[in-house]
């Protein structure tokens, strides 16, 4: 139960950064485009190669990101190959409760 949790936390805390590290390109993106609008020339080249790096950048972060969730995908398709109808009781008791609580709004 203890390494359930910790794996949960653990997916958070991932998740938590994939969203920040996304953010924070978008801001960088949204920022060069905006001053990208009068440039011309060696500016020009100047501000690909800030893209470029930025880009470059997220693609190692993804990787990272990647490489730290892999350890918890596994430990979930383990967890689930080794308990396959306690995850269906689980999932059907799931949906069950979202299809009551859906059914009382209506």
């Amino acid at each position: 139960m203890a390494r359930k949790i910790a794996a949960i936390a653990n997916n958070d805390q991932i998740k938590d950064q994939v969203f920040s590290e996304l953010q924070a390109l978008i801001e960088e993106s949204e920022k060069l485009l905006n001053d990208s609008a009068s440039l011309v020339g060696e500016e020009a080249e100047t501000l690909r190669a800030q893209v470029s790096l930025k880009l470059r950048q997220a693609r190692e972060a993804a990787s990272q990101v990647r490489a730290k969730a892999q350890p918890v995908v596994d430990a979930t398709q383990d967890y689930i190959g080794g308990h396959p109808w306690q995850t269906v009781a689980v999932s059907a008791g799931f949906g069950l409760v979202i299809g009551l609580l859906l059914g009382r709004r209506y």
